[in-house]
């Protein structure tokens, strides 16, 4: 007999593999600035990420898991100077447009890492490090059967509990009404967490509409935001 296969175990990851090629006003912000501001989960050195380091500050940190093209990062980011703004996304030429975008407004508090938040978030984030989660709209997986495959499962969210301060903010927002719920439930499990509000949260005026939110009111679905607060461990 052969030797027998090992059985695939499947894994939560933070991201959807997508293809695509930088344009060249992206390639050329990211010849720019990538060495500065940017950098991969692989050529990270082992332990937690020296945040004061790498911004040349102390300063809270916000990390936003799922920055897209960055049409919304830019713009956060620009608008809280005082922040050291982390953004994680797999995709590159989301990275580079982000980079463009922040380029163009002047945004100096911003660093990015390609790859996935939760090997990031396990390997190279500090307990309590961090001051905001924000998770904007990430992928839904509308069909059933590939639920399982959502970012915003029990063990995930206890990972990112772990990695909060005390007081610390976890934002969610989603246009599919089950994955909202499934928001609600999993968040309001985790001991760590508090929801701010009784149930959905106000939609935050500071939040820019995305392409996703817009497309999502054109087809007649609402979106609901999530303000959980890190409390102390029980």
């Amino acid at each position: 007999m052969g030797e027998q296969q090992q059985p695939h175990l499947r894994t939560v990851v933070s991201y959807v593999k997508r293809g695509g090629r930088m344009t060249v006003g992206q390639q050329r912000a990211w010849d720019r600035l990538w060495p500065t501001w940017g950098t991969t989960v692989p050529d990270l050195p082992a332990g937690p990420i020296d945040f004061a380091g790498w911004f040349g500050r102390e300063a809270p940190v916000v990390l936003e898991i799922g920055s897209g093209m960055g049409e919304t990062t830019a713009r956060l980011a620009a608008a809280e100077p005082e922040v050291n703004y982390v953004a994680v996304e797999v995709y590159e030429a989301g990275l580079g447009q982000l980079l463009l975008r922040a380029e163009q407004l002047g945004v100096d508090n911003l660093r990015l890492v390609k790859g996935d938040a939760v090997e990031l978030l396990t390997s190279h984030v500090a307990e309590g490090a961090l001051s905001t989660v924000r998770i904007l709209y990430p992928d839904p997986w509308p069909k059933k059967r590939h639920h399982k495959r959502r970012l915003i499962q029990p063990g995930f969210v206890a990972l990112l509990a772990s990695r909060m301060a005390e007081g610390a903010t976890l934002h969610l927002a989603t246009d599919w009404a089950d994955y909202a719920e499934q928001m609600l439930e999993v968040c309001e499990a985790e001991p760590r967490l508090r929801n701010a509000y009784d149930g959905w949260a106000p939609r935050p005026s500071w939040r820019p509409v995305t392409k996703f939110e817009q497309r999502a009111r054109t087809e007649g679905r609402a979106s609901r935001d999530l303000l959980f607060t890190r409390t102390t461990t029980p």
